[in-house]
């Protein structure tokens, strides 16, 4: 029950606890994801691994993330966040678990059970972010959602600074199968927390109608998931009408080229640090914190920045454009990398790169702005959809620039490059930042 009203100077602020457990949740999905990249050097001796096979084992993942976004969009939108969310960390902490079992495997039958493994966390992983962008679009009002939304995606970077070193530890101290059985067992004490922390803004037994009034009147969408709410729309006619709004396009493409940046930290960059930069897998689980750190901060500081725009009067197309366009031009300095020889000077650089990518990255606050309120869930899956399209390419497409070239070179002019694409989307095609008015059919 909502207790009586009270004045607004008095009302609960439940919205902030409830997207600090999303930012650590988060953290340990990207976390999970990443695994396989800490460990990726042992795992590729131990299993035999060249460039290539490795590239289409990082894939596994994105390959069921990306079919899956759509299907578990719909499944949110149907079922609600908390049921269908619940059943998703449970889900990919038990396949993060099993991948240590590999370990054991060998030849042939050790890869493509890795490569299974791999599929089946990114079925398992898919509704989590537009879960993440619902529930900060029923949590928050308009001018607070930039910086709700960067929490939860700066946590992709927090994930770095907290799991890499303690990973890296791992497969060092006791071997890269220890890694995956530490990280699933966590995410399974997070799945029996879920039910007992997460509710929507009206059920929540913490949460005063001050609070639910001020979410509400500031645009937040408290009744998201309240019996009768249902979507009664749905299938090909719905995904057209998306397709068909330039605006939507804008935005998919440009979260396509940002994604791009996040699958290659996640995939081949500790990878780069030990091959072309003569580091050591203990090493780079420290090393590769500080750009994660500068990408927390520039995260945090892109969607504090997009809000303050907002409280000042400026559109919310000023307020979302800004930030992710000045992020954007910082991240192409990656390139120079390929220009200097101090590992000091990559990883300035690569933190600079990160720090701006942080900056750039508030897709998710765009999306909770611009999605038809009726199906928030599936106008997410299809935005996470192009985006990581990104993370089948990339780690292919580094895989065989690797292979043909020798160098990292090429991998991080193909990086940069999709930076500039994102700014050019961003700048001529998305236009105004409206929120989508749903057809009848």
């Amino acid at each position: 029950m909502i207790p009586p009203d009270v004045p607004s100077s008095k009302r609960t602020n439940v919205r902030y606890r409830i997207v600090f457990f999303l930012f650590l949740l988060t953290a340990i999905n990207y976390a999970d994801s990443a695994t396989l990249s800490i460990a990726g050097t042992d795992v590729a001796r131990d299993l035999k691994l060249d460039s290539v096979a490795m590239g289409y084992v990082f894939s596994a993942f994105a390959w069921a993330y990306v079919i899956c976004q759509i299907p578990g969009g719909w499944l949110l939108d149907r079922f609600g966040s908390k049921i269908v969310y619940g059943w998703s960390i449970a889900l990919w902490s038990l396949f993060t678990l099993m991948q240590g079992l590999v370990g054991g495997m060998t030849g042939a039958v050790a890869v493509a059970t890795l490569f299974v493994l791999r599929f089946l966390l990114g079925t398992a992983e898919a509704p989590s972010f537009p879960a993440n962008s619902r529930i900060v679009a029923a949590w928050f009002p308009t001018a607070e959602r930039g910086m709700a939304s960067a929490i939860f995606n700066s946590a992709q970077y927090f994930a770095t600074v907290l799991f890499a070193p303690i990973m890296g530890w791992i497969t060092h101290a006791f071997g890269w199968p220890y890694v995956f059985w530490f990280m699933g067992a966590l995410g399974l004490l997070f799945a029996a927390a879920w039910p007992r922390i997460i509710h929507s803004p009206r059920e929540h037994p913490a949460a005063n109608a001050a609070e639910v009034e001020h979410i509400a009147r500031g645009g937040g969408l408290v009744d998201m998931d309240r019996a009768g709410a249902k979507p009664k729309v749905g299938g090909w006619p719905v995904l057209r009408q998306l397709l068909g709004t330039r605006m939507l396009v804008g935005i998919y493409l440009g979260q396509y080229c940002i994604t791009t940046l996040t699958w290659f930290f996640l995939t081949w960059f500790p990878i780069y640090l030990v091959k072309e930069r003569g580091m050591s897998i203990l090493q780079v689980g420290f090393v590769a914190a500080l750009p994660a750190v500068c990408g927390l901060v520039g995260g945090l500081g892109g969607g504090a920045f997009s809000d303050w725009l907002l409280r000042r009067g400026r559109s919310l197309t000023v307020a979302r454009k800004t930030p992710i366009l000045t992020g954007l031009i910082l991240s192409v300095s990656m390139v120079a990398c390929n220009y200097v020889e101090s590992q000091t000077a990559v990883i300035v650089i690569m933190s600079l790169a990160f720090f701006g990518k942080g900056v750039a990255a508030l897709g998710w606050a765009v999306i909770a702005d611009a999605s038809p309120k009726e199906i928030t869930g599936l106008s997410g899956g299809l935005f996470n959809t192009f985006g990581n399209v990104a993370g089948i390419i990339t780690p292919i497409a580094i895989g065989y620039i690797l292979k043909s070239t020798g160098s990292f070179n090429g991998a991080l002019l193909f990086v940069s490059a999709h930076a500039l694409l994102a700014m050019v989307s961003y700048i001529f095609i998305v236009g105004e930042i409206k929120r989508v008015e749903l057809r009848a059919f």
